[in-house]
């Protein structure tokens, strides 16, 4: 009997997936992060500080279940993926991690004594803990458009020849940056429709306009790059979507401007990069006019945007090689098996709308607005 999905139809299911799960961490926890990189400019006082804590101090915690499915989901249905990503970035990876642990204890521990100095130091903490993973994260994702230094044998064992400082090259800064303004831009509007009118919501707004700014402008120099730099990789070989997971079985070469090909043969595709450019528009005006809600909506756009034209501009590759082009990772060569992705969907299609209700309803019930006044009465805030 014929399996209900076939292969292939499974492998773009969970590329997709995989795409709708960084989506889904970077509009969730992107502007928990984004919120805490603006923690120590937009808020001068103790007061106004704990506002912006307790804008996202009571969802921080579900929104990082993005991550820990975006993790879990590359490790399930990306084997060859998740071996090579995590071993070539364990240090950035150990950053990124030392740097998110930061943000439980910044949380819990800031409030536990009255001193200004105590105080001051855990929120330069929760800084640390938002700025260090927006920017790693982008300089994550211009290697891989760079194209990863690992290799394979003929054992499919990685051997990764890259270092720590090697991953911060101009086009790699480019794209942390861009990161870390995408993230700012939606940490400032998320500023704007949860936190009382003021002096705070101001800062907030000013932050945020030039957030929006950078963003299209790095946005712009990274596709500049892209265009003129040596990067992009096509599949040298015939490949069979449905054919088994061996990343060296169907050879891959370098070619520079490679990852413009599919808005040539895809043109649909092209409405990502737009939103890339369109989103952060929305939320500049909607910043400037005072309509939070469509700054916070043009941020989103934005994020969705600029992360979809990563994984769109690299198809079918999800990870490639620099130093051995032939063993860089694509969609039909570095999945698990036919019966693992279909087993991982029906359990996904059961459960993603569960997380997707209850986030829905957990958003209704503390919809509204922060305030000093909150601050001052509310015993349960941080």
């Amino acid at each position: 009997m014929a399996p209900l999905l076939d292969y292939e139809t499974l492998r773009l299911i969970w590329w997709a997936l995989m795409g709708v799960l960084l989506i889904g961490f970077a509009l969730t926890d992107g502007f928990d992060l984004g919120t805490t990189t603006l923690l120590p400019f937009v808020a001068r006082t103790d007061q106004e500080r704990r506002m912006v804590i307790n804008s996202i101090g009571a969802t921080w915690e579900g929104n990082q279940v993005w991550f820990i499915l975006g993790g879990g989901a590359i490790f399930a249905a990306w084997p060859f993926v998740y071996a090579v990503s995590f071993s070539g970035f364990y240090l950035a990876m150990f950053v990124v991690l030392s740097a998110l642990i930061l943000r439980p204890v910044g949380f819990k521990y800031r409030s536990k004594r009255s001193d200004l100095a105590w105080r001051t130091r855990w929120d330069w903490a929760l800084f640390v803990g938002g700025f260090v993973p927006a920017l790693v994260f982008g300089v994550a994702v211009g290697n891989v458009l760079a194209g990863i230094p690992f290799r394979l044998d003929s054992d499919l064992r990685a051997f990764y020849e890259g270092g720590l400082l090697g991953l911060f090259h101009p086009f790699s800064l480019v794209a942390g940056l861009l990161s870390v303004a995408m993230l700012v831009l939606h940490g400032a509007a998320w500023l704007a429709i949860k936190i009382e009118r003021g002096v705070v919501h101001d800062r907030a707004s000013r932050f945020g306009q030039m957030a929006a700014i950078l963003s299209i402008v790095l946005f712009a120099l990274g596709g500049v790059m892209t265009a003129t730099m040596d990067m992009g990789f096509r599949v040298a070989d015939t490949v069979d979507p449905a054919g088994p997971s061996n990343p060296l079985l169907a050879g891959a070469v370098a070619a520079p401007g490679a990852w413009l090909d599919n808005y040539a043969r895809y043109p649909w595709m092209l409405v990502s990069p737009a939103l890339g450019f369109v989103g952060p528009l929305l939320a500049l005006f909607g910043i400037r006019s005072g309509r939070e809600a469509l700054a916070f909506s043009g941020s989103s756009l934005g994020a969705l945007g600029i992360i979809s034209t990563v994984g769109l501009s690299m198809f079918p590759f999800i990870l490639p090689s620099s130093i051995d082009p032939a063993s860089s990772l694509t969609v039909w060569n570095a999945s698990s098996s036919h019966l693992t992705l279909f087993i991982m969907l029906v359990v996904t299609i059961f459960f993603l709308p569960i997380v997707l209700l209850y986030t829905a309803w957990v958003y209704k019930i503390l919809f509204g607005r922060v305030t000093l006044r909150d601050v001052d009465t509310n015993p349960d805030f941080y």
